[in-house]
């Protein structure tokens, strides 16, 4: 089952997998910001009521809507050892 960016932990590392349907303007809004299939992003923070979260993503922080965060399908990343 995919999870979302809503979803994961401060701290997390995870690769971008896909949009869930139906995101349409937010969906091309996303991808124009680089937010693209396989691309790794470290969720750096969330606000302490849980909007907006702030991401490590491409060599810059963005920080997106918790809305918007639920229309990413992500997967944790493999821990290097």
């Amino acid at each position: 089952m995919a999870r979302t960016l809503a979803e994961m932990m401060q701290g997390c590392r995870v690769r971008i997998s896909g949009t869930r349907p139906g995101a349409g303007a937010v969906r091309q809004r996303l991808l124009d910001m680089g937010v693209t299939r396989g691309t790794e992003l470290l969720i750096e923070r969330v606000a302490p009521l849980g909007d907006p979260i702030e991401v490590f993503i491409k060599g810059y922080h963005l920080a997106i809507r918790r809305a918007e965060a639920a229309c990413i399908e992500v997967q944790e990343c493999e821990e290097e050892a």
